[in-house]
């Protein structure tokens, strides 16, 4: 009696697995977030990045920031940057060297406001990152900025930081001499600050 040969069928996918593609959080930011004059892995971002390793392994952190960034060209550089990563959630931390270089207000509005409508029509929920301005630029701008940050959250219905350095711009131990910038002691409690205000857009 002839032999009978069953031919071996695998099932599709019997290779080896392959972990899904990580969500995607993009920051774009300026010097703030782009570890100026700290070594980049003390930087609140990459911070970011072992944290979402540690408590939400589906994601990933991608640092698109650059130091000296304006809200300008953040707004011409993050198209590019949506087709690129296609983020989950966009953190915008864009505008306090605007507001050091004392750019008009509703130019900042405008261009942070572009940002917030790119990303969202891209599919990303959006996180605000606010900043203050030294004392010495004057009640009327240093309100009006804070309330560029605050308006915006509440019209594009996106999440908000009022400001990013809470708890730390005033702690010289955290910050460098400059006055600006965080130092590395201080780019913890930048991400605890943040991370309070992210971690619901993961979910």
């Amino acid at each position: 009696m002839a032999a009978l040969f069953l031919p071996l069928v695998l099932p599709c996918g019997s290779g080896p697995a392959h972990a899904a593609t990580p969500k995607t959080v993009l920051v774009l930011g300026d010097s703030l977030s782009a570890a100026h004059n700290i070594a980049a892995g003390q930087g609140w971002v990459h911070l970011l990045e072992v944290r979402l390793a540690e408590m939400e392994p589906g994601w990933r952190a991608i640092n698109a920031s650059i130091s000296g960034e304006t809200s300008l060209s953040g707004r011409n550089r993050l198209p590019g940057l949506l087709a690129k990563y296609r983020p989950a959630v966009v953190v915008l931390e864009l505008g306090a060297n605007d507001g050091l270089r004392g750019l008009p207000l509703p130019a900042l509005r405008d261009n942070l406001g572009a940002m917030v409508d790119a990303a969202q029509k891209a599919g990303a929920r959006v996180l605000l990152l606010g900043i203050e301005l030294p004392v010495n630029y004057g009640p009327q701008y240093r309100d009006g900025l804070r309330a560029v940050y605050a308006e915006l959250a509440r019209e594009k219905r996106t999440a908000l930081v009022p400001f990013l350095l809470q708890g730390v711009a005033l702690d010289p131990s955290r910050m460098q001499d400059d006055g600006l910038h965080p130092n590395a002691a201080g780019e913890p409690a930048v991400l605890d600050t943040v991370w309070a205000a992210l971690h619901p857009l993961l979910r």
